[in-house]
């Protein structure tokens, strides 16, 4: 922030002219929630502002030909803010659509907030509130043109003041052509010299205050939770640290997600062929030990999804490099995947074989992915004879989870088929019900499973999706090109 603000000495006056001067995942930062809002189904997009206070970007598209109007509000979480509730704003129909509505809030404070959707329409009216974790993830810098300029109307403004000070002692109070003095010049000089030394002290001040907020902003900024891995034949342990972010933050407040504390993904780097979906347990508050499974040599990405009881979630990362070394069993609720190098992957792929019989198959048709627009990742699970299973079981309360990775770990996302919301933050929100969001109960599963997901940036993606058949876990890999 302080290099954008050269040249410093002049810029403070700028405040007055212009106001204001990887959530948890990994370089993904937008929240996709597909839910109910009474009786309309509505995916909801929110992209969090980068700085707070900031404006978010909501998008509501509706399953239901029957919407009319769409308000939105912002409220935090959970406590007091979230019971007084201000007007809501009415959201704006996207020009040439009946069913996508569009709208912009502000997010005042870092923490976790949630937007309240209501829809209206010919059957009533419901609402749906998403959780979304304002973080603020740098300062917002100055258009060095801005700056110039800004500089220059400064210095104008300086100099005139000095000019008018001077003109002031030199000639205001002569009759109307009389020539001033020596003494009346004399004195001229005098105040117009102190007059720009009262504002070069002035400037001087302003530039030290902005100095200061600057710096107090740059610890505001969010700084992950860090994690330091350890692993041998033994098992593996995991130590979080604090970097020093809000005081408010801590570490021994964390609340299962999914019955799990920490869901822990092992990815082989470079490669991405080797993928474990890992529970470990917590042994004291930020320490974590579970089994280490029989991993092949190599060196290992490892992103551990947490959720504090304020609803606000977290990945942190850490490396671990691995020789090869017998394993123990993993815990039920644990998977292992295994992909061709991504490399040398077909990225035109669609069906993947699965071990026990059948297959994957990618329902993706030739519309292609583009970064920033919320797409359905659809996925048919088939038996031995081509045919649709009827034999899905819920994984861990879900019809299934998947795991997004860019192809060098610059993205990561852990999300479900009701987007990217874990069910911990829902359950926060509404009042500790650990099944909040939760849209199926067991009985009659489909053999499709959809997330909706929004690729944050050009490049090559690795989709490892996970679900639960005749008791097994499995995983298939797919790879995704994103424009």
């Amino acid at each position: 922030m302080k290099a954008a603000m050269k040249p410093r000495a002049l810029l403070f006056l700028a405040i007055l002219l212009v106001p204001g001067a990887a959530h948890a995942h990994v370089g993904d930062q937008d929240i996709v929630h597909d839910g109910a809002a009474g009786p309309y189904r509505l995916l909801v997009s929110v992209r969090p502002p980068q700085v707070i206070p900031g404006v978010a970007e909501v998008e509501v598209l509706s399953s239901d030909a029957d919407v009319k109007v769409v308000k939105l509000v912002p409220l935090p979480l959970s406590g007091d803010g979230a019971r007084f509730v201000p007007t809501a704003d009415v959201a704006t129909r996207v020009p040439g659509t009946a069913q996508s509505y569009v709208g912009r809030l502000w997010m005042m404070s870092a923490g976790s907030w949630q937007v309240r959707v209501t829809a209206e329409g010919d059957r009533g009216s419901g609402q749906l509130s998403v959780p979304v974790p304002a973080l603020p993830l740098r300062t917002r810098e100055m258009h060095r043109g801005l700056a110039l300029a800004l500089f220059a109307v400064v210095l104008f403004l300086g100099l005139g003041a000095a000019s008018i000070a001077g003109a002031s002692v030199r000639e205001a109070q002569l009759p109307p052509g009389e020539a001033p003095d020596r003494k009346r010049r004399r004195r001229a000089l005098l105040v117009t010299g102190a007059t720009i030394a009262v504002v070069t002290a002035a400037l001087y001040g302003g530039n030290k205050w902005w100095d200061a907020e600057a710096e107090g902003y740059s610890n505001y900024v969010y700084k992950p939770v860090q994690m330091k891995a350890t692993g041998d034949a033994h098992g593996m342990d995991l130590e979080l640290h604090d970097p020093g972010w809000l005081k408010s933050r801590k570490l021994d407040d964390l609340v299962p997600d999914h019955d799990h504390l920490m869901h822990l993904f092992v990815v082989r780097m470079p490669a991405l062929d080797r993928i474990y979906h890992l529970h470990p347990e917590a042994t004291e508050p930020a320490r974590f030990h579970g089994a280490m499974p029989e991993l092949p040599a190599g060196h290992y990405q490892l992103f551990g999804d947490i959720v504090h009881a304020t609803g606000l979630p977290e990945t942190a990362v850490a490396t671990l490099d691995l020789p090869d070394e017998p394993g123990s069993p993993m815990g039920p609720d644990d998977a292992a995947g295994a992909a061709p190098p991504i490399a040398t992957a077909d990225r035109a792929r669609r069906e993947v074989p699965l071990a026990s019989g059948g297959k994957v198959v990618w329902m993706k048709d030739a519309t292609p992915f583009k970064a920033g627009r919320v797409d359905w990742l659809r996925f048919r699970v088939d038996e031995a004879d081509g045919q649709p299973t009827h034999e899905l079981e819920l994984y861990m309360g879900m019809l299934g989870h998947a795991g997004i990775l860019a192809h060098d770990a610059s993205v990561f996302a852990h999300i479900h088929p009701t987007g990217s919301v874990p069910m911990a933050s829902l359950a926060v929100l509404q009042g500790g019900d650990p099944h909040a969001g939760h849209h199926l109960d067991g009985a009659a599963l489909p053999a499709e499973v959809r997330f909706p997901y929004s690729f944050p940036k050009p490049g090559t993606y690795r989709v490892f999706m996970q679900f639960k058949r005749r008791g097994k876990i499995e995983t298939a890999a797919f790879d995704a090109q994103v424009e």
